[in-house]
């Protein structure tokens, strides 16, 4: 038979190395499983709405969580567990031939492949849980280094909101240094601006000295009714009408004496000055608005910072094995000899196509 059907004899050699190797050779590993969640502190009742309903308000926590699990398989992650948990020693120091890693000087693309074949980070976006399987040669060297892992990992995560959060804060304290300084300059001028005029607020002055000439041409037209009334049963020269005819003229000499105060040619006639007055008012209270908001905005972006940091809370601590869960041996034999009869299967059936041609 061996003869006639080689390939069936090649595939019961393959069965027998298969079985002995996962039941007997393949070296046992331990599993460190650990579930966790990352949460951020409450610092202020979050707004309810409509949309934070329907959202469920965790689509930043599930980017996050997905960072996460990204830095927990990098390149980072894996340098630091060569400093802190002699990840190429102990994985290339014990196990077998086909699971250890045969270099302990491998490159690290070829080491990167290795440790995600050990290191299982997967994200349960129904949950909302990262869960962790750590595999080991020990079950000392599993445990060690999924702790490892998360310590490392809600680090980074605090790290890197933090800088962000910092290089903001710092901005805007350089920004309200300096709206700071424009303000009180803008203070300043319009403090300067009121003692060299003499005048607390011209506008006010202006709104004065409108109202004084308002009443006196109010007054102005009364007497001129006046006048004219009495100029059809008196003469010009009688005392009345000269006493009328002396107060319409003081009274207009007064309202041009106010006029000329309020628009002058001079260039110093109050509606300039209470024109220029508005205008420092105006920056003054630019520099004033800008200067808050940036405050506000400081403070917020301060209360921000405190949100960026970032816990991992344990569901289930790094688990101490007290078995080898893998290889799952039975699982192994079964699948490779499942493999090697449908490969030997179809080879077979090529062989008799090709005999049946040929007869």
């Amino acid at each position: 038979m061996a003869k006639r059907q080689p390939h069936w004899t090649l595939c019961i050699l393959f069965i027998v190395v298969i079985s002995f190797y996962w039941a007997l050779w393949a070296s046992d590993r331990y599993v460190s499983h650990a579930h966790v969640i990352l949460e951020s502190p409450q610092i202020s009742t979050p707004e309810l709405s409509f949309s934070s309903l329907l959202s469920g308000g965790g689509g930043k926590n599930t980017a996050d969580m997905l960072l996460l699990r990204d830095y927990m398989l990098s390149t980072n992650m894996l340098h630091y567990l060569e400093k802190n948990a002699d990840f190429r020693q102990h994985y290339a120091n014990h196990g077998d031939i086909f699971s250890r890693l045969n270099n302990e000087q491998a490159p690290t693309e070829k080491l990167l492949d290795y440790y995600h074949g050990m290191a299982h980070v997967e994200l349960d976006e129904y949950a909302g849980v990262l869960r962790l399987d750590i595999q080991a040669f020990t079950p000392e060297e599993a445990n060690k280094i999924a702790n490892l892992m998360l310590q490392k990992g809600e680090q980074h995560m605090n790290e890197m909101g933090q800088r962000l959060a910092e290089q903001q804060v710092k901005f805007l304290e350089k920004q309200t240094n300096v709206l700071e300084q424009r303000f009180e300059k803008t203070r300043q001028d319009l403090l300067e601006f009121e003692n060299e005029n003499g005048l607390a607020s011209p506008t006010a002055t202006v709104e004065s000295l409108g109202t004084v000439v308002a009443k006196l041409e109010g007054e102005l037209a009364s007497l001129k009714a006046q006048r004219a009334a009495m100029a059809s049963y008196q003469s010009k020269s009688s005392p009345q009408m000269v006493s009328l005819k002396s107060q319409i003229t003081a009274l207009e000499n007064q309202i041009d004496e106010q006029k000329k105060r309020l628009a002058a040619q001079s260039g110093n006639a109050l509606n300039a000055v209470s024109s220029e007055y508005q205008t420092l008012q105006l920056r003054a209270e630019f520099a004033q608005q800008a200067y808050s908001g940036t405050l506000a905005a400081l403070e917020n972006t301060r209360v921000e910072a405190a949100r960026q940091l970032k816990q991992l809370s344990v569901l289930q601590s790094p688990t101490m094995p007290e078995y080898p869960e893998k290889p799952e041996r039975v699982y192994m034999i079964a699948v490779y000899t499942v493999i090697a009869l449908f490969l030997t299967l179809i080879i077979n059936m090529l062989i008799l196509i090709v005999r049946d041609h040929k007869d």
